[in-house]
């Protein structure tokens, strides 16, 4: 997400002003009136503008954003901690939405190109996915230090020589405007912040963060990180101008050029290395083909599968010759080829595999539907005993697949499926097997004939009639 940001204010909105971006008045939004008052300056209020408010349960506070009444281009966003104060940013009315979901987790402030602050501690940008966590790896900044708006204060600034923009002076298109003298700017803040009744002392106004990651020497330019992730220069310079969001924000800009922390480039190559993309290179056979090792697998069975076909066996092999060449008689290697393959369905997904997985899965899901009606009938007694049993639609597809492709596989695991759960549950057969047959027609291809064609054979015999 690229964003413009820029710290709001007559210096009532923000515990936490953004260094060089300058100071926007936002007397016009009703901040101190709470959530609700924000949204409610855009939502439903006219084309093209919208607001929203949402607590934030972990910390007791709350996010907010709406849309500039005035310059529909335009937005706020507002997050409220309790602990560590109120945070307000003017950037594109397009983005707000955006940072709204952001702000629902740990992220109080982003800085340097997304290193962020959780009141305690900086992380650099998450970049490296957990999949057991099913987040972003917290990555702490080494030796990160927090830096206070006491600790920017300088005796020299002048709050004379600064000035607040008004929101018609801002264009949502333009770069974000940087002002040099910024520390006048911050002494014309700070008067302000000393007036505002319950703002946090400036010692505990977060600005900024130094971090060893961020000094000069360890920043690095388009052409060294390309190298550090095995790409060309223009291959990166190709990603940045399409806004691949894989790439990490720049932390710098130095003469004009986007400048990177070497930490930050290290965990976007790791980053590429877990990606589907790195995994299928690891797993590749490094030929041409670019195959997984179990498809390179398959493609050599049916390779030689075909040359005896086509050419080892002479009956097929004269069809070759151009005046026994037709159409029938390339419709009949073709079926004979599709036949191969049809044939052989056990070479490319072995059955015994597949069916012991099924009847896992099937099984895991019985348990959480038997888990889930216990709960539900601690809280509300029935008169009368019922279970609720389910299969979830991948497990579903995947039996459905397992039918139509390996029926008699299939009849054999489900068999082993109604005896595990009368076994371990008590489950009637046929609650099993009906079940099981819903499933497959709500989130399967198998046709109804079909279907109870093939679950009447599971049927026990005593129930037949």
């Amino acid at each position: 997400m690229t964003v413009h940001l820029y710290p709001l204010a007559n210096g009532l909105s923000t515990d936490h002003p953004v260094p060089g971006l300058p100071f926007v008045d936002d007397s016009h939004i009703p901040l101190d009136e709470g959530p609700e008052a924000i949204e409610a300056v855009g939502r439903n209020q006219g084309e093209g503008m919208w607001g929203r408010y949402d607590p934030h349960r972990s910390s007791g506070g709350w996010r907010a954003f709406t849309t500039d009444p005035h310059d529909h281009s335009l937005g706020w966003s507002v997050r409220y901690h309790p602990e560590h104060g109120r945070t307000v940013l003017l950037m594109k009315d397009d983005d707000t939405a955006t940072l709204h979901s952001t702000w629902d987790g740990e992220q109080l402030l982003y800085r340097a190109g997304g290193y962020w602050f959780d009141g305690t501690t900086w992380y650099r940008p998450g970049q490296v996915w957990d999949p057991v966590e099913q987040d972003y790896e917290k990555r702490q900044a080494r030796a990160a230090v927090t830096v206070s708006a006491a600790d920017m204060l300088d005796r020299r600034a002048d709050a004379a020589r600064a000035a607040v923009l008004d929101i018609a002076d801002i264009d949502a298109e333009a770069p974000a405007p940087v002002v040099e003298n910024w520390g006048d700017h911050l002494a014309l803040w700070a008067a302000h912040q000393a007036e505002r009744d319950g703002a946090l002392p400036l010692e505990r106004c977060v600005v900024d963060l130094a971090t060893p990651e961020l000094s000069g020497a360890q920043l690095i330019g388009v052409p060294e990180m390309a190298e550090l992730g095995g790409i060309t220069a223009s291959t990166l310079r190709a990603y940045i101008s399409r806004g691949n969001s894989e790439v990490p924000q720049p932390q710098a800009l130095v003469g004009g050029r986007d400048q990177w922390a070497r930490a930050v480039a290290d965990d976007w190559v790791e980053a590429r290395r877990r990606s589907y993309e790195g995994v299928r290179a690891v797993m590749s056979t490094g030929d041409r083909d670019q195959l997984s090792r179990g498809a390179a697998d398959v493609r050599d069975h049916f390779a030689a599968d075909f040359q005896n076909t086509l050419w080892g066996r002479p009956d097929v092999r004269k069809r070759w010759v151009l005046r026994a060449r037709n159409e029938d008689s390339v419709q009949e290697i073709a079926d004979a080829l599709a036949w191969n393959v049809a044939s052989s369905l056990d070479r490319i997904l072995p059955t015994h595999l597949l069916g012991h997985t099924v009847e896992s899965a099937v099984l895991h899901d019985f348990a959480d539907a038997i888990d889930l009606d216990r709960e539900v009938a601690k809280k509300q007694p029935r008169k009368q005993e019922w279970l609720h049993l389910w299969v979830s639609r991948p497990v579903a597809a995947t039996l459905d697949w397992f039918i139509r492709h390996h029926p008699e596989s299939a009849h054999h695991y489900i068999g082993e499926i109604t005896r595990e759960a009368s076994t371990r549950w008590g489950i009637p057969a046929e609650d099993t097997l009906y079940t099981l047959r819903q499933a497959v027609a709500t989130d399967g291809k198998l046709n109804q004939k079909d279907a109870e064609s093939f679950f009447a054979l599971l049927t026990p015999p005593e129930k037949n009639d």
